[in-house]
């Protein structure tokens, strides 16, 4: 077992590796706007995923996804050449959700924020139903006035 500071320092590697074999070995047409945006490898070396992300519509982003499945034993032998472990570990890609996500975030914002306006607005010219103060106060009583005295 190897410790999970050397699992990481090989996971940057690989991903290092592999976007610059993708950019530089690779020739698949079927390869678009692919960028490889984390890596992970299991602390005993022997898988690493590598997500990716991929600019285009949703046919492309198949079309990259299946040269990135044909293209997996070429990237494979080029990080075997390039890391100093005794195994190559098995390349799986995975498509990273995570801009999908941060648009979708971004678009709950948005109309957290149009809301927000709209009450705004409302509440510009609003009074107050009770006062300004709703809650009840102790009559203020005069001191000559009061009955200890």
């Amino acid at each position: 077992m190897a410790d999970a500071a050397r699992a990481a320092r090989l996971a940057d590697r690989i991903k290092v590796v592999v976007a610059q074999a993708l950019e530089r070995r690779v020739k698949d047409p079927r390869l678009g706007f692919v960028t490889i945006t984390d890596a992970r490898v299991t602390n005993d070396l022997q898988h690493a995923t590598l997500y990716y992300t991929v600019f285009g519509t949703a046919e492309e982003q198949e079309s990259t996804r299946a040269a990135l499945e044909s293209a997996k034993g070429v990237l494979r032998s080029e990080v075997g050449r390039n890391i100093t472990a005794r195994l190559t570990p098995t390349l799986t890609f995975v498509p990273d959700e995570i801009p999908v996500n941060a648009s979708h975030l971004e678009e709950v914002l948005r109309a957290a924020r149009e809301k927000d306006a709209e009450v705004a607005a409302q509440a510009a010219g609003a009074s107050w139903a009770a006062g300004e103060d709703p809650y009840r106060k102790p009559a203020e009583e005069d001191d000559e006035s009061s009955p200890d005295r």
